[in-house]
């Protein structure tokens, strides 16, 4: 007698409960996610936006959620907060196709443990949700310094409500110095 056939792509890390809620607002997307998590062990459901994703946590708070960060319908940092104050441990990753460091301090400050950019690999999601306190490994690419910069003077612009004048002087920068900053493309 043989043994039984194995799945190679399921993830035995999950622990007990496999549950995930995958939410996006782009079905395509969202489904083939799903199914992808699904073929690695998750127990998946998915969800098109912010309040559906709403309901369907509080129908069954999930282990595990991956959520899209701009829905149709509300912002998915928001989300990761509510999805959180349902249950604690809840490990969410954040997708985005807008990423920025800003967005990502925010993703990680609301209680999410990841933030990837889209379209994102599914062994990164799966890496994402099951790394428990392990460090991931250094970018292969870090970012300029110049970029840090960047970045950070939009931060701080956005902080601002995008006003120019009020960003100059928290930066201790010349207003036009900053305008001729803002007005040109990011660093690579």
């Amino acid at each position: 007698m043989g043994q039984p056939a194995v799945n190679m792509d399921t993830d035995l890390s999950l622990g007990e409960d496999k549950s995930l809620l995958v939410i996006d607002d782009d079905r395509a997307f969202r489904d083939r996610l799903a199914l992808i998590l699904e073929r690695r062990g998750f127990e998946t459901r998915t969800a098109e936006g912010y309040e559906d994703g709403l309901f369907k946590a509080r129908e069954k708070a999930p282990a595990y959620a991956v959520v899209d960060m701009r829905l149709g319908d509300g912002n998915g940092l928001d989300l990761v907060s509510e999805l959180r104050a349902m249950r604690h441990d809840m490990r969410v990753v954040i997708l985005t196709g807008y990423g920025n460091i800003a967005s990502a301090v925010a993703a990680v400050k609301t209680g999410a443990v990841d933030y990837l950019a889209k379209p994102a690999d599914p062994d990164d999601v799966v890496k994402a949700l099951t790394m428990d306190g392990v460090k991931a490994d250094p970018p292969d690419s870090p970012m300029s310094a110049d970029r840090v910069r960047w970045e950070h003077i939009q931060r701080v612009y956005e902080l601002c409500d995008r006003n120019v004048s009020e960003t100059a002087r928290r930066l201790n920068m010349h207003r036009r110095t900053l305008q001729r900053i803002l007005a040109k493309r990011s660093p690579l």
